[in-house]
């Protein structure tokens, strides 16, 4: 036996140090994510108005997609979507409802992958918490999860001093989406100089209301005028349910200062986002400079849009565009894309950011999720992964509450409340040709609505299926029926 050992040793050795070398190479993760950005904030997304030059770069060095969904456009269920790879009725997460429950907390990707001997960091708002067990049981944030936390609950603060993870930045960079940059940095230059391949999640809380933009920044759009959005004003939502009319996206347009100031509000809305552009560009150079450019990876999102006075509303929550579709930026610079300022159109999600993630550690993606993972666009951007993705709405009034899909071209929207002279409602949006979704066409197009209502039906019964039995979400398989009357 000991001879047999003694042979063995070198071939033992060699597959020790191939493995360990392997486990080396695989690629460092950063995962960007911003809170309420619209993608016409991003110059990248076209809008020539803006600055924001290290976001466009990576925009260019990796893809972009132009038709990214947030599945729940609002923060804390989109966010338990991007770290799950569920649906917000799978995971049972949400303003209103309830925490993550700490069995499904143990599958996040920042779970899978400490556990694969990544190095984990968060930085920002964590925007759930954890509880353990279903009901009653104490919530908790996991900072304990991670090798490094710089995060907070809540919403978190812009005043970095308020934000007791990130005290220490305080002094230097006062504002918080600097003291992320900072942050990130300082991870980047002690991880790299380890054997372990490193993942970093930063959340930033901007350009979230109430606005408390950076005053470094205060020169950047004094007296500047914006270009409106082709669907600007209440003239161009007429045609939107009058559910969608019951929630505070519609009075905001007015309290916020959209119908009147407009100029004013959005000044301030993109210089907040440009401060966001700082902390990437603080990252981005860190990257570099830890000589490990060449094996980092970078994702870039938001965890919802803005309705910034498009159809006369404000804020998030509604299954319209401007909530919904956000910016979505994957940089790998190991890949033959990169480089190109290659754009994919095809449909992806929010829930496809975890399978992503894990795809790129090695790891298997689990069966069961709803995400998938992204990297097949990156090999052809013409490619699909996807044919539908649901949009949810069950948060704020009842009468507000909606269900929808979307595919590539169309988009369809059940708002099921019928209490009072309210009627069950359909809507159908053609996205390719109608992107500012001017045009219902669920009276027109019959044959297109006849499609979209079956890929809707499928969804509602996969709700049926699969929605956990807690946090409130089981009734919903029968409210977004639309063989059902309504049931208050």
């Amino acid at each position: 036996m000991a001879n047999l050992f003694k042979s063995s040793f070198p071939y033992l050795l060699a597959l020790f140090f191939a493995l360990e070398i392997r486990a080396d190479s695989r690629p460092n993760i950063i995962f960007l994510f911003t809170d309420d950005q619209s993608s016409y904030s991003l110059g990248c997304y076209g809008n020539k108005e803006v600055k924001t030059p290290h976001i466009d770069r990576l925009s260019s060095d990796g893809m972009t997609f132009d038709h990214h969904y947030d599945t729940t456009a609002i923060c804390m269920a989109s966010r338990v979507n991007v770290m799950t790879g569920l649906y917000e009725y799978r995971h049972g997460c949400n303003f209103e409802h309830g925490p993550l429950t700490e069995r499904l907390w143990k599958t996040s990707y920042p779970i899978r992958l400490r556990e694969a001997g990544y190095v984990t960091a968060f930085a920002g708002k964590f925007g759930f918490e954890v509880r353990k067990g279903i009901e009653n049981g104490p919530k908790y944030l996991p900072e304990g999860d991670f090798h490094k936390w710089g995060g907070g609950p809540g919403q978190t603060h812009y005043a970095t001093a308020k934000n007791p993870s990130m005290k220490a930045y305080a002094d230097e960079y006062p504002h918080s989406s600097r003291s992320y940059g900072a942050f990130g940095r300082d991870f980047i230059k002690e991880s790299a100089k380890g054997k372990k391949p490193f993942c970093l999640s930063i959340s930033f809380k901007a350009p979230h209301k109430p606005d408390q933009p950076d005053p470094l920044f205060d020169h950047l759009y004094t007296g500047k005028t914006f270009t409106k959005p082709a669907n600007y004003g209440r003239q161009h939502g007429e045609h939107f349910s009058r559910q969608s009319k019951q929630g505070r996206q519609y009075e905001r347009f007015v309290s916020w200062g959209y119908r009147d100031k407009y100029d004013q509000v959005m000044a301030i809305y993109h210089q907040m986002v440009h401060g966001v552009d700082a902390g990437v560009g603080m990252i981005r150079k860190a990257v570099k400079e830890a000589g490990i450019e060449k094996n980092t990876v970078f994702i870039f999102s938001s965890d919802n849009g803005f309705l910034c006075g498009s159809h006369g509303y404000g804020s998030k929550v509604l299954p319209y565009e401007e909530s919904t579709n956000v910016p979505l930026i994957i940089y790998d610079p190991r890949h033959s894309s990169s480089g190109k300022n290659l754009r994919s159109d095809a449909l992806t999600a929010n829930i496809d950011v975890a399978s992503t993630i894990l795809d790129l550690a090695g790891l298997e993606v689990p069966a069961g999720l709803d995400g998938v993972s992204l990297l097949p666009l990156l090999d052809n951007p013409k490619a699909q992964v996807r044919e539908t993705a649901a949009l949810i709405n069950v948060w704020g009034p009842k009468a507000a509450h909606s269900f929808g899909v979307v595919t590539k071209d169309y988009k369809y929207i059940y708002w099921p409340y019928e209490s009072g002279d309210f009627e069950p409602t359909e809507e159908l949006y053609h996205l390719a040709k109608d992107p500012h979704e001017l045009t219902n066409l669920a009276s027109i197009k019959r044959k297109e609505l006849r499609k979209m209502r079956a890929r809707y039906d499928d969804a509602v019964e996969a709700w049926r299926r699969h929605g956990v039995d807690y946090n409130g979400y089981q009734p919903y398989g029968d409210i977004f029926d639309r063989t059902i009357p309504w049931r208050p």
